[in-house]
């Protein structure tokens, strides 16, 4: 049985997510913005839920998407393209076939 990339299955699934935190966190750090920041920016109640995306124990909900990209100063297209390279990357691979699916250092 397939096992779905977006569900919390897998090593591989796991690996990504805490790929995908640590890049939301060099992000955030970039903006020079505290796990409270972006908490706030993003609307939620609890700066503990940003770390544990950026841990790689969660994921950003995607109607929550767009308020991210804001947050961190980054275009939106590029933010979910970005996002969907680690959650996805299955559907990553069909959308931008001439682009490797996870970064090298991943694999």
């Amino acid at each position: 049985m397939y096992a779905h990339p977006q569900h919390n299955g897998g090593d591989t699934a796991k690996l990504l997510r805490r790929e995908a935190g640590l890049w939301l966190k060099e992000m955030r750090e970039a903006r020079a913005l505290s796990q409270r920041d972006i908490a706030a920016l993003v609307g939620v109640d609890y700066y503990t839920f940003v770390s544990q995306i950026e841990s790689g124990r969660g994921r950003i909900p995607p109607d929550r998407y767009e308020a991210w990209a804001q947050a961190l100063g980054l275009d939106v297209r590029h933010f979910v393209r970005t996002l969907l390279r680690f959650y996805d990357p299955v559907t990553y691979a069909l959308l931008f076939p001439s682009e490797l699916p996870v970064p090298a250092n991943s694999v």
